[in-house]
């Protein structure tokens, strides 16, 4: 039996690329996805609710899919806004060779795969979308989001969008994220942008 998680950095399970159709941005796309990374089989619910209830990106600006996987949001980033800048971030080496392969097929240019400690601490952020991996444990979680949110830009359109599902501690989670945020990047909003289908869409924004 596999010991592989999504959230390991190496997979160890054979490589089994699959193709697949997806709709991104309005448009069907073909993509490559592999055993041993988030949501092989397609694209998930929760990453689905966020699609469907995050609004459009800017037309351009530095954007970032925390946990990016084979890409949807990254992808979905790069198709509606292709002056942007897209940062796809994850610590999975299957999941960032098949966001590559997936980046580079779609011809979206505009993204750039990389491991967290080979982004630039200094960059920016216009915009963060994430479906987060709760399932690492709250701890290593927490350190995930006050490693990446702090670095939201500093103007009154910059804004994180997660999507939680209810029952993994959503409403938790937006409780912490108000109390534990503002030592890091000073006033905060944590909203609710939307609920559907058992998850919460959270909108993170400085005060």
């Amino acid at each position: 039996m596999s010991t592989d998680h999504y959230f390991s950095a190496q997979p160890a399970s054979d490589d089994d690329v699959r193709q697949l159709r997806v709709r991104l941005a309005g448009q069907d796309a073909e993509v490559v996805t592999a055993a041993g990374i988030f949501s092989p089989d397609g694209i998930d619910k929760g990453t689905r609710v966020l699609l469907d209830h995050a609004p459009a990106p800017p037309s351009s600006g530095t954007f970032l899919d925390l946990g990016c996987g084979w890409g949807p949001l990254a992808l979905t980033l790069a198709r509606e806004a292709p002056e942007a800048s897209v940062h796809a971030v994850d610590v999975n080496e299957r999941a960032l060779d098949l966001a590559r392969r997936n980046a580079a097929a779609l011809g979206c240019r505009g993204i750039r795969v990389d491991r967290p400690q080979d982004v630039d601490p200094a960059t920016r952020f216009d915009l963060i979308w994430s479906n987060p991996p709760i399932r690492v444990g709250k701890q290593a979680l927490h350190e995930l989001l006050l490693t990446w949110l702090p670095r939201l830009a500093e103007h009154d359109a910059a804004a994180a969008y997660l999507v939680v599902q209810k029952n993994l501690g959503a409403d938790s989670l937006q409780t912490w994220l108000e109390a534990s945020l503002p030592p890091a990047v000073g006033p905060v909003r944590v909203d609710r942008e939307a609920s559907s289908k058992g998850f919460r869409v959270l909108r993170v924004a400085r005060g």
